[in-house]
């Protein structure tokens, strides 16, 4: 069937060869459409719909004021700990260490019990190496039943791992960018009663593959419970390649971090600082300690990371 302006051309030149006077008039034209429209049409909203990391600001002088480590800080006994602490903890991510690990830029800071001081721990390392000038890092808050994170950084809840594991979100939506360049926070997210078997899933040791792949220079930190009060850490534990034990000097008993130690067994390099170890200098305390293969006490743990 031939289409209305068709028919009308036809009735014109009918017109025409009747001896009508019939003006000229220029016919309607049908809308262009431009070939690649269709393909714009459906690619934008996916480049919409594709997220960015989203930017913080950290309050640098906040962070000073809780004896956190920040770019802007001057030298100080507490920056120069945690060179010797981040140093070994590198070399093994990088894969220069005296064995090849798997997943070793994987690091889980932990304790026996709450209050020994791992959350600090983890930020205070996270600083120190977005310091260095070779590497990118990543803290991720795993204490999903307690985060601090956000807290301690001044910022306020929200999505992150859990929300990535239940597929409501990907790590590009929830990952925070920081104005310190080379650092990045992933928030523990929202809470959720069956968060244990969410870390246990396939979805989470997908996930921590392709974290551990991704970026070759990267270093992901996770802030993780502690190992006697919760499961998640030990089946946190599992996919680590280094985990670091904090324990609170003059307070924590041995039997406690040798019952923590048992619990990570698995894993195959543990490094165990003494928190808030009796020194010689000015402040009065400071960090010890001890590092290799394997787990237990030895005359190291107590040298002064000077």
């Amino acid at each position: 069937m031939s289409s209305l302006i068709e028919q009308a051309a036809q009735r014109l030149e009918q017109l025409r060869q009747a001896g009508v006077s019939v003006p000229d008039m220029p016919l309607p034209v049908a809308p262009q459409v431009p070939a690649d429209a269709g393909v714009a049409a459906i690619a934008r909203p996916a480049a919409e719909a594709h997220a960015q990391s989203r930017r913080v600001d950290l309050d640098l002088d906040a962070l000073l004021a809780q004896g956190l480590l920040a770019p802007n800080a001057p030298r100080s006994m507490l920056a120069d700990q945690y060179r010797v602490i981040k140093r070994p903890l590198i070399k093994n991510a990088m894969g220069k260490g005296a064995e090849t690990i798997n997943h070793a830029n994987l690091i889980m800071v932990t304790s026996a019990l709450p209050g020994e001081g791992k959350s600090f721990t983890s930020l205070n390392l996270a600083m120190s190496i977005a310091a260095e000038m070779d590497n990118t890092v990543m803290l991720v808050d795993a204490d999903v039943a307690r985060p601090s994170v956000l807290r301690m950084l001044g910022l306020p809840q929200g999505p992150g791992l859990l929300d990535i594991l239940e597929e409501r979100a990907t790590i590009s939506d929830v990952l925070l960018r920081t104005n310190i360049d080379k650092l990045t926070v992933l928030p523990s997210g929202t809470p959720h009663p069956r968060a244990t078997e969410l870390l246990a899933s396939d979805a989470m040791t997908a996930l921590l593959n392709d974290m551990a792949e991704r970026y070759s220079d990267r270093i992901i930190i996770f802030d993780s419970p502690p190992l006697l009060l919760t499961t998640e850490s030990r089946v946190l534990a599992s996919h680590m390649g280094q985990i670091v034990v904090v324990v609170h000097a003059d307070k924590t008993l041995q039997s406690a971090v040798q019952q923590a130690l048992e619990a990570i067994e698995s894993c195959p390099l543990k490094l165990m600082i003494l928190n808030q170890a009796r020194g010689n200098s000015s402040t009065g305390y400071g960090y010890g300690y001890g590092y290799g293969y394997g787990y237990g006490y030895s005359s190291d743990d107590n040298a002064k990371a000077a």
